[in-house]
């Protein structure tokens, strides 16, 4: 009796999904015709994950005569939101910039790089938080501006003590390979509040949260 070979797995929806925005990326006319041929489904099923990716903000579709002549037709395109489902090397490659900096203009280079990102994200937060002369509604005001950048921000008091935590960092591999990034935060925090700040936790060095206590 011969061996039986195992069924491939089933393909899942998401994986559909994975594949279609793969084909939008690579098709010069994705039509909604054209996708379906390219991935070998029906077109009524192409058009139920293409309306799932427009719902989830990750494609749009516009209308566009093909060579700019004859019948115009729908054509899917990626939205921001769908580029950012594909991996960038946006991490490496700011790493080896600022590896290249040190090296041309020495030790001291990358720190007087980030001092002046620094400054010009104090002058953004600093306009964000006038008005706010409260300490706890500063902080509060901060860790708002501070999750619109993607760093899942939080300000909370503890016994009277006042601390701003960091869930998430937008660029792990950059601060772990230069603590130039974390030092300059560090320093904008205690510009910015005018008040002595301390990390006694950094995502970087393994810890689940940078916490600072500022105060």
């Amino acid at each position: 009796m011969g061996t039986l070979s195992p069924a491939a797995p089933p393909t899942t929806p998401e994986r559909t999904k994975s594949r279609l925005l793969e084909a939008v990326k690579d098709c010069d006319c994705a039509t909604a015709q054209a996708l379906a041929d390219k991935l070998g489904v029906t077109v009524p099923a192409i058009r139920r994950h293409l309306q799932d990716l427009q719902d989830a903000g990750q494609l749009e579709v516009r209308t566009e005569k093909p060579g700019g002549r004859g019948r115009p037709q729908h054509v899917y395109v990626l939205t921001e939101a769908g580029e950012a489902t594909f991996p960038k090397a946006y991490a490496t490659l700011c790493v080896d910039v600022l590896d290249q900096v040190e090296r041309l203009f020495g030790d001291g280079a990358v720190l007087r790089v980030m001092d002046a990102r620094r400054l010009e994200f104090q002058g953004v937060l600093a306009s964000r938080l006038a008005g706010h002369s409260d300490l706890g509604r500063k902080l509060t005001a901060l860790a708002a501006v501070l999750c619109e950048y993607g760093y899942a921000a939080r300000a909370y008091q503890e016994n009277g003590q006042w601390y701003l935590t960091q869930r998430n960092c937008p660029a792990p591999a950059v601060a772990k390979a230069f603590p130039q990034l974390c030092q300059a935060e560090l320093t904008l925090y205690r510009d910015l509040l005018e008040l002595p700040v301390s990390r006694e936790a950094r995502l970087s060095c393994g810890a689940a949260e940078c916490r600072y206590k500022v105060g």
